[in-house]
């Protein structure tokens, strides 16, 4: 089996040093198709999983134990609470992959004490490399938190998700990740249509569109969807 190749990425920088990088969420190679009737992708969605795993397991590893309980943009999660969740997204994705109930996976890494996350986001990155390595996933029909759809949209919408609290965490702790504005745009697109405005609650886990000018950084468009002030 053929894995796929992961596009270079930018660093995570914290105020003080660059953590070193988290494994990838896919592994390395050239892929070998996609599934049959699909049409080739632009971009493998997988790619941008891997490098929105890779950034998120950056901007983590960098946090320190003094901003635990600081409060992030995400209201009812400090930094320590985010932390838990985040771990908690990376096995869901490894889970659904398998074809799993996404609630088997709880919400929260409860189990983790202060200064496990890096150790827990390398096993469940490794995890979710080995399930995502099969490029039939992408038609695949997965179980989602808010319903059944096709593994390429599942992999567009943990894209979101990750990078979204990457975000939260970064603006939280001072980080200031450089982000691949190509892969920002491709995540808007998305979004765009499968969480249009007006569409938010229930299962739904993000607050009403802030209003963001058209010409403003593509993170601050994808965050301001999500209904992130940024």
């Amino acid at each position: 089996m053929n894995a796929i190749t992961r596009p270079t990425e930018a660093a995570t920088t914290a105020p003080s040093e660059a953590p070193s990088e988290a494994p990838s969420a896919v592994p390395s190679g050239t892929p070998s198709g996609t599934p049959s009737g699909t049409p080739s992708p632009a971009v493998d969605p997988r790619l941008d999983l891997a490098a929105a795993v890779s950034l998120a397991g950056r901007t983590l590893a960098a946090v320190r134990a003094d901003q635990y309980d600081a409060p992030t943009p995400c209201e009812e999660f400090d930094v320590r609470r985010l932390s838990s969740h985040l771990v908690a997204v990376l096995r869901r994705i490894a889970v659904i992959g398998r074809g799993e109930a996404p609630f088997s996976v709880p919400s929260f890494a409860d189990e983790l004490a202060d200064g496990e996350w890096e150790a827990a986001w390398e096993a469940a990155s490794s995890e979710v490399a080995q399930v995502w390595a099969d490029p039939e996933i992408l038609g695949r029909t997965l179980q989602l938190p808010a319903g059944p759809m096709p593994g390429a949209a599942a992999a567009a919408a943990y894209t979101n998700e990750l990078t979204v609290h990457t975000w939260d965490l970064a603006t939280a702790t001072g980080q200031r990740p450089a982000w691949d504005p190509a892969l920002l745009e491709r995540v808007l697109s998305v979004v765009r249509r499968t969480l249009p405005a007006g569409t938010r609650g229930g299962r739904v886990p993000y607050g009403e569109v802030v209003a963001v000018d058209a010409d403003a950084p593509a993170i601050d468009r994808l965050v301001g969807w999500a209904g992130r002030r940024p």
